[in-house]
């Protein structure tokens, strides 16, 4: 047989053979069977724990306090709390789910949420710590660590949205009051610019007492925030790693790090408002560690759809992120001498300080904002 003839018998499995041009993201071709779903015991306890803490939370912020002297009216008054505890688990159950689905999706091992109450009355009166998942395997590329990082604040995000807006159609718009303290709510972009619209008014130029269901969904873009600061292993240190590689990400996690306290210190020396949290979680970042694990694949990066959405989550971060999430004003003379001789001694004001203090209108919109009265 000639050469020629050679090429025509050639056989068509050799000339179906893909041929690529440019570099290929690589595919994940292994994973392994999904587990089917079961719930272990120690996680439905600790959901179920953190339901009643947030559930007791909402009910003493609404008034209706609850107590182990009165277990029967006590557990009446729990009712007043579901309109506060049930956005916010709904909340942090999407983002922690957004997490694990993802997980499962590209084959890492991971736990189901753990949720974490908080003991009440304290000074976390949100009733709960938040909630988290375990990996117990790496993500092999970085797209999959992307999408395993991004889609909890998204899932999170979407919920609290939800829940802001019908909590701000449920909300009282009063006149302004400037002279009575209150707990004001620091204003992220985004949450001003809802209020705006759904209110119809500057939420700075009024008092707006917040409906319980829109106080749990400004917590929700809160905890967004908190889980998007690109730093170490949180949210959005997985979006920065997977997004500009290792490198980077050693870089922009220590800048943030050092921002945490400069946020406090600045604020301090130049006399403004701030929020001393961000010195307790400059020290827990510190903790937890600045640091990323490499993925098994670290050198192919984003690109395509992956690499817009890992922009559009550093934009997230941007529209949740407020420099003062909360903070206190206190009350007037006239008003403190009243609020003194009104005061029940059996009660602690520190406990109560969310519906003992009416609100007070701010100017503004990104270190102030709306108030919380139930």
């Amino acid at each position: 047989m000639d050469e020629s003839g050679a090429y025509k018998e050639i056989s068509p499995i050799l000339t179906d053979i893909p041929r690529f041009e440019g570099p290929a993201e690589p595919i994940d071709t292994w994973r392994p069977a999904p587990k089917p779903l079961t719930i272990p015991r120690v996680n439905l306890v600790l959901f179920l724990l953190t339901l009643l803490t947030t559930t007791m939370a909402g009910a003493d912020s609404a008034g209706a306090f609850v107590t182990l002297r009165a277990p029967l009216q006590s557990l009446i008054n729990l009712s007043a709390g579901l309109s506060f505890s049930i956005p916010l688990m709904a909340i942090l159950l999407a983002h922690e789910m957004g997490h694990y689905f993802a997980s499962r999706r590209h084959g890492v091992d991971a736990t189901l949420p753990y949720f974490i109450p908080a003991p009440f009355p304290s000074l976390f009166f949100v009733g709960t710590f938040g909630a988290f998942i375990k990996m117990k395997s790496p993500p092999r590329t970085r797209r999959a660590m992307f999408e395993i990082g991004a889609a909890g604040p998204w899932a999170g995000f979407v919920v609290a949205l939800l829940a802001v807006i019908l909590g701000l159609k449920l909300s009282k718009i009063t006149p302004l009051d400037t002279s009575a303290g209150g707990l004001n709510l620091g204003n992220s972009i985004i949450f001003w610019s809802v209020a705006r619209v759904v209110l119809g008014v500057d939420p700075n130029a009024v008092n707006v007492d917040l409906n319980p269901i829109a106080f749990a969904g400004w917590l929700g873009l809160f905890v967004t925030t908190l889980n998007l600061l690109p730093v170490g292993q949180l949210d959005g240190g997985h979006v920065v790693y997977s997004l500009l590689g290792g490198r980077i990400h050693r870089v922009v996690s220590r800048l943030c790090w050092a921002g945490c306290a400069l946020m406090v210190v600045v604020p301090y020396a130049l006399g403004y408002d701030f929020w001393f949290g961000w010195l307790i979680w400059f020290g827990l970042v510190f903790f937890l560690g600045l640091g990323h694990p490499s993925t098994v694949d670290a050198h192919t990066p984003l690109a395509g759809n992956r690499r817009v959405m890992a922009w559009a989550t550093v934009a997230l971060f941007i529209l949740t992120f407020s420099p003062v999430p909360i903070s206190l004003a206190p009350p007037g003379p006239a008003q403190q001498q009243q609020q003194q001789q009104q005061q029940d001694p059996s009660q602690s004001p520190g406990i109560n300080v969310m519906h003992r203090l009416p609100g007070a209108g701010v100017s503004d919109p990104l270190t102030r904002g709306l108030i919380f009265r139930a």
